[in-house]
């Protein structure tokens, strides 16, 4: 049923390419017609190379794990409530980014910060190519702004970190033995009605050879909790090794794309001007407050463009301020 899905989902593009070829072919014709076409080939054209972005990201998807569905973590920098506050603001990013491409996010950690914000936050995103995306988002991301939380309107940077893991399905053996694991459970904390918050339902993994940890909180039922933290443990493990094999082997990539806490890999500027520039594809966008809805798409593509061919986006000089 995947393989059908996969080619019926071919086939539907080869059909739309060839409807808005046959669009621009019209166009151009009426044009050489004398005809004034200039606003609709504009638009015509616009929606081409819109369409043949999203064919491109899907062709640059190649990799062993790009398919799977992804768990993602969030944590923010030093900084106290201003960094609480924008982990915050990237989950709810990511949150519209799901629902953008419909797939299911489900929260299964999150730990309220002081004030406001918060102070981490785990997410299941399920569906077609999640991993392979999200990718893109693993590193620092830097926030310029008048802070919110100042009496004196000063301009405060705030930095949270995105790590990625691809979620490991059953046809991947990854052992853990029961002894490796030391399990706590505890009362959930936050919204969720009084048997949440009543009952140690949630559960924190611990891997002790390894020291990796996991936890899970959302659902009411610890089993179910426990269930999702041994998935969530499984990603962390294969790409632990995964992580260990590439050193090992010395075929790490360039340090713009490695996981790396100490070097920020996107600015989103709020003040004195409005701008999101990613450092390793010298993309510019100026529509911030559209970026900060989920709407990624550009910067994904150009991410797996550079990460593939080692060259920037034709359009990365685009929409910088004056």
């Amino acid at each position: 049923m995947q393989e059908r899905k996969r080619l019926e989902q071919a086939i539907a593009d080869e059909a739309d390419v060839s409807r808005l070829t046959s669009d621009l072919d019209t166009l151009f014709e009426l044009g050489r017609e004398g005809e004034n076409v200039t606003a609709d080939l504009d638009h015509a054209m616009q929606s081409f190379s819109e369409r043949l972005e999203v064919l491109e990201t899907g062709m640059l998807l190649s990799g062993p794990n790009d398919a799977k569905s992804a768990i993602m973590a969030i944590h923010p920098g030093a900084g106290g409530t201003e960094s609480q506050d924008w982990a915050e603001m990237l989950l709810r990013m990511y949150l519209r980014w799901a629902e953008r491409h419909n797939m299911q996010a489900v929260v299964t950690d999150r730990l309220e910060g002081e004030g406001a914000g918060i102070k981490s936050a785990t997410l299941e995103m399920n569906g077609e190519n999640a991993y392979g995306l999200l990718q893109s988002e693993i590193g620092v991301h830097r926030l310029v702004r008048i802070s919110p939380f100042d009496s004196a309107a000063r301009r405060h940077t705030s930095f949270a970190s995105v790590f990625v893991y691809p979620q490991i399905d059953d046809e991947i053996n990854v052992d853990i033995k029961p002894e490796d694991l030391r399990v706590d459970v505890f009362r959930a904390s936050g919204a969720g009605g009084q048997h949440v918050n009543r009952t140690e339902s949630a559960v924190r993994m611990t891997h002790i050879p390894t020291g990796l940890v996991v936890q899970c909180q959302n659902e009411r039922s610890q089993h179910k909790n426990r269930a999702s933290a041994i998935k969530q443990m499984r990603a962390r493990l294969y790409e632990y090794e995964l992580e260990k094999k590439r050193a090992a082997d010395k075929k790490i990539e360039d340090s713009k794309l490695e996981i790396n806490f100490g070097s920020q890999i996107r600015s989103y500027v709020l003040a004195p001007y409005r701008m999101v520039k990613d450092h390793r594809t010298k993309l510019s966008i100026g529509d911030v407050d559209r970026v900060l809805d989920g709407d990624l798409d550009r910067l994904m593509h150009a991410f797996l463009v550079f990460k593939h061919t080692g060259k920037i986006a034709g359009d990365a000089k685009e929409d910088l301020p004056e």
